[in-house]
């Protein structure tokens, strides 16, 4: 389980909410659950941060992947 502040202890060197998002997005590759157990403390925090968060661990694990809106016309 991917535990939110054991990523952000470890990654010590994030500055933003984007780069926290870029990090959960490459870890959650290894990773099955996310347990979101602190509201990360960046600037750039937006109000809908936790469903930020989620989307980026659950983007990873995407059964749709990236086509899902997309029919045969569309390509």
């Amino acid at each position: 389980m991917l535990y939110l502040s054991e990523l952000m202890i470890q990654h010590a060197e994030l500055e933003s909410f984007d780069d926290l998002l870029m990090t959960i997005k490459q870890t959650a590759v290894n990773e099955i659950h996310l347990k979101i157990d602190i509201k990360p403390n960046y600037p750039d925090t937006p109000a809908d941060w936790e469903d930020k968060v989620e989307g980026a661990f659950s983007g990873t694990h995407s059964v749709m992947g990236p086509n899902v809106y997309k029919t045969e016309d569309d390509f």
